[in-house]
Parts: structure tokens; sequence; C-alpha cells
């Protein structure tokens, strides 16, 4: 039994329902051991700022993950996403101590009903500032 969203009932313009996601330094050592990226600007705030960055930034790929993760739920399993891409406009800045909040919204840009797929736009976010754009999923329904 699929877990895909079904075709009928998407339509252009509908919402992903918003995620907000926090990102603290412990998620960044979690990130850093799956991932092997343990490049000093995600733990060490000295080593960020001497390479020109406000602090210890979030890995690229975790905040687009979490992006991705949003398109995935929405659509009902995570190989319903066919496709995936995005640009990196501004790091996830995460505080020690405290944390980064990253929102997530999304919506349905296009919907290809012989394919049986759908295109989704998101926007994704971090302190009111743009953190990725031109977030796009072509995504598989049911």
């Amino acid at each position: 039994m699929s877990a895909l969203r079904p075709l009928d009932g998407v339509a252009v313009g509908d919402a992903l329902p918003a995620r907000s996601f926090v990102v603290d330094r412990a998620a960044l050592v979690a990130y850093a051991g799956a991932s092997t990226d343990h490049n000093a600007i995600h733990w060490s705030d000295r080593v960020a700022r001497e390479v020109g960055l406000p602090g210890v930034i979030a890995h690229g790929m975790l905040t687009m993950g979490l992006a991705s993760q949003v398109v995935a739920e929405w659509a009902g399993e995570p190989t319903a996403v066919l496709a995936y891409s995005t640009r990196f406009t501004r790091p996830v800045v995460v505080p020690d101590p405290g944390a980064a909040t990253v929102e997530v919204t999304g919506a349905v840009r296009s919907v290809d009903v012989e394919a049986r797929r759908c295109v989704v736009d998101l926007t994704v976010t971090c302190g009111g500032d743009t953190v990725l754009t031109k977030t796009r999923a072509t995504v598989r329904l049911a």
C-alpha cells in the first residue's frame, strides 16, 4: 500500500504545512558525525570568525535536508521526491548558547496530471533572512 499523496485534490497554489526546525550545536555535532563533515566552521566560533563568518554556521546540506523533509512528509514518503535543487544564499548562524530556527514554507507551483507529478517551491528562512533560494522539488503523486 502506497503512502503517496494522491494527485486528486492537489492544485497549483496549495500550501504545504509550514515547519520550524530548531538547530543547536548538538544538532551540528550529530550532523557532522553522520555526514563526516567535521569542518571547524561548524563547531568553532574562532575558526568561523577567522574565515569571515559571523560565528559557527550550520552545514548547508543540513539546512537543505531539513527543507526537503517538509516536501517528503507532504508527499507521503521520501522516495516521492524525484528531484530537488536549491541555492545557498546566507548561512544559518547557530549561537552558543541558544539555537537557530529554520522556517520552511512551500506551495505547489505546477501539476502534471499525465505524469502524476507536481513541482513544489519552498521558502526557507532563518531569523527573517532567506537562507535558501530557488528551492524546488519535483514530486511523484499517487
